[in-house]
């Protein structure tokens, strides 16, 4: 774990509910990860799958816990969909870092259900990107990928 994690981890009220200190509405719990309703919903239903080990972001957490993560996130978007909540869609989001809109500074995935005329919205109108310019995108990606093999 990182400095920052490390820090972060003081204090933090994903933590304290993981430890069972933080009141929270439990769907799920495993060695792992813990999975609680969200308290500040975007709808009803609004989880959040969170690990029991701090991690601030993706780079704080290890390829197994991640995976358990997308996993379990997986298993609660098709219970949702089965439950009398009686969704219509499923957004699975993760925001990694304050400019991705990350509040809560323990890496936590949201799964979120939807319904037709509920009132949340991304309202994004990105531009079309120039081919040359995705191409150098992708080789800078592929650099990375390679630096970190």
């Amino acid at each position: 774990m990182t400095q920052s994690a490390t820090s972060a981890a003081q204090g933090c009220i994903f933590c304290a509910i993981v430890a069972g200190q933080g009141e929270a509405s439990v769907v799920h719990e495993d060695e792992t990860v813990v999975v609680f309703m969200d308290l500040n919903p975007v709808t009803p239903g609004h989880l959040l799958v969170v690990p029991r080990k701090h991690a601030v972001g993706l780079e704080d957490l290890d390829r197994a816990t991640s995976a358990h993560v997308w996993s379990v996130g997986h298993d609660m978007a098709r219970a949702l969909r089965r439950s009398t909540m009686r969704c219509e869609g499923i957004n699975v989001f993760l925001c990694d870092g304050e400019a991705a809109f990350q509040t809560v500074f323990h890496f936590h995935l949201h799964v979120i259900p939807r319904y037709v005329g509920d009132g949340w919205t991304l309202k994004a109108e990105p531009p079309e990107r120039e081919r040359s310019l995705l191409d150098s995108d992708a080789q800078a990606i592929k650099d990375a990928i390679a630096s970190t093999d």
